[in-house]
């Protein structure tokens, strides 16, 4: 009797290079599956409606793709313990497929106790390396960079491991399916009138694989544009790839994105692309190594800055983009208006928000992921940890909002766009509206301080203060730092320790830069 194996759908929204679906076509009959746990909704998610909708619109292309081939997408809704379980206990499939997830907390608790039933299989086809082998913490206790082992797979370098996968022929999609035998008790429209899922967010791409494949195949297309676009955060959001939201859900592989891209034109921009897709791998390790990453810091020593010096005032003007810097300002309120701002955006605001601001990352972190419809836990905790340098091994890499200005939207576009109040200011006093002479704030009909905010704190002041603070912290962090656990909870392998002058921000994104020949940073 063939065997009925039902495929759990999460963050792998897709049936191209689905290594859980393939397998299950190959061994039974598939009966995919989607729960939507209430955990994921409601004011105390950690979701906007924004991205909800767009996982509502995947999982619709994703239901479409099953009836193409003769399936349907079973929805269920509740604790998906409870829903999987109760599947399994009354006969309505003998097995469970899934591809394994990198995640934390909660997600990660139920991940785990899926992947502890005996009907379970999971399938790790995604380019990260796993292990049972951990410390009480969650620290994996075997160096997954290095490679561990007497032979085999296991051996392999990380990055030989990584670049293995990208080459490798994606999962096989089944060309026909059986009916499902797992019904839906609720549908997308029911979930979104019962939790009231009402997006105000404005550009929002739509979600789905055929919007990501349009979407990836017109990026192709220009992909050589790609360097002049990744930074200014105009261009960034207008002309930059956007596929991050696609990859979150997993509407696109990573593999599928990098064999496309490696199909287009030999550019720098393809040289560049390749890249980031090599730091999406290199930060989703970095969680899969230490779940630890979205809750405390790396380095002990770091753990706790800043946290009891919660000012709400100032946390309030940073997250509605009243700061009186404009470059933080107008990146902020986009975050809230659209769901997006760009690499280098990111990195500003969080590195004003602890840095100068001097607040505990975790309720800035929290805030963005919130806000971001392409929200990633081992993105966006991870990134944040290194602006902040809480790890001990970045540098104290302190965005100048004015700089930004100046060499990213010097002729304020951006800022105009998001501070409209500004809209009237010369080019050339957008940088430091604060420092605009009285007779341009009156022919311009702003005044700083009524129409627009001062600066609600001194930044070289603050910034000061905060390089001297970590140079006092410096040398007990590099001690922690040799510790191995606290090395292999930041999944730092013997990678030398970065280096950054006085503490300024580095001229070209880590994440970006194109002049990364090899895979040896890795």
């Amino acid at each position: 009797m063939t065997r009925s194996i039902l495929v759990w759908h999460r963050d792998d929204l897709r049936t191209v290079d689905n290594a859980a679906l393939s397998a299950a076509a190959a061994d039974g009959d598939p009966a995919p599956v989607f729960v939507f746990d209430p955990r994921y909704y409601g004011e105390r998610s950690l979701a906007c409606d924004a991205r909800l909708r767009f996982l509502h619109e995947c999982l619709d292309d994703l239901d479409r793709q099953y009836r193409d081939r003769g399936s349907t997408l079973a929805l269920r809704h509740g604790d998906p313990l409870d829903v999987l379980r109760s599947l399994l206990e009354a006969g309505a499939v003998d097995e469970i497929y899934c591809n394994r997830s990198t995640t934390a907390r909660y997600g990660r608790e139920v991940a785990e106790t899926v992947r502890s039933w005996d009907a379970v299989r999971t399938f790790s086809d995604d380019g990260i390396r796993r292990t049972d082998e951990r410390h009480r913490d969650g620290t994996v206790a075997v160096d997954t960079r290095e490679g561990w082992g007497d032979g085999g797979e296991r051996s392999v370098l990380w990055q030989d491991h990584c670049e293995a996968y990208f080459e490798t022929d994606p999962a096989e999609r089944p060309e026909t399916l059986p009916d499902n035998p797992v019904e839906s008790t609720t549908s997308v429209e029911a979930i979104e009138e019962r939790y009231d899922v009402a997006p105000e967010k404005t550009d929002v791409p739509r979600g789905g694989t055929m919007a990501g494949n349009e979407r990836l195949s017109a990026f192709c297309d220009r992909i050589s544009e790609y360097p002049g676009v990744v930074s200014p955060p105009a261009a960034a959001a207008e002309r930059s790839s956007r596929l991050s939201p696609y990859l979150a859900f997993g509407a696109l592989s990573v593999r599928q994105v990098y064999q496309a891209v490696e199909a287009a034109p030999e550019c720098r921009g393809r040289s560049m692309y390749r890249s980031r897709l090599f730091w999406n791998r290199h930060y989703m390790q970095k969680l899969a190594d230490w779940p630890g990453w979205t809750d405390r810091a790396v380095n002990p020593v770091l753990r706790g800055l800043f946290r009891d010096e919660h000012d709400p005032e100032l946390v309030t003007a940073w997250k509605e983009g009243r700061t009186g810097f404009p470059m933080v300002d107008a990146a902020m309120r986009a975050l809230v208006e659209t769901g997006y701002i760009n690499f280098r955006m990111r990195a500003m605001v969080a590195s004003v928000f602890h840095y100068v601001l001097r607040e505990w990352w975790r309720r800035g972190a929290d805030f963005m992921y919130r806000h971001l419809v392409d929200a990633d836990a081992a993105i966006n905790y991870t990134q944040w940890q290194s602006q902040c340098n809480l790890t001990g091994v970045h540098p104290v890499r302190i965005y100048d909002p004015a700089k930004q200005v100046r060499e990213y939207d010097p002729d304020g576009e951006f800022v105009r766009e998001y501070v409209p109040e500004l809209a009237p200011f010369p080019d050339e006093h957008l940088a430091k509206p604060e420092k605009a002479p009285l007779s341009v704030q009156a022919e311009a009909g702003v005044r700083i301080g009524e129409d627009y905010p001062r600066p609600v704190i001194d930044f070289e002041r603050r910034a000061a203060e905060t390089r001297a603070q970590y140079a006092d912290l410096v040398d007990r962090a590099e001690e922690a730092l040799s510790d191995p656990r606290v090395r292999r909870r930041g999944s730092f392998s013997n990678r030398r320790r970065e280096v950054g002058g006085e503490g300024d921000e580095s001229d070209i994104d880590e994440a970006t830069s194109g002049g990364q020949s090899s895979l040896d940073e890795f």
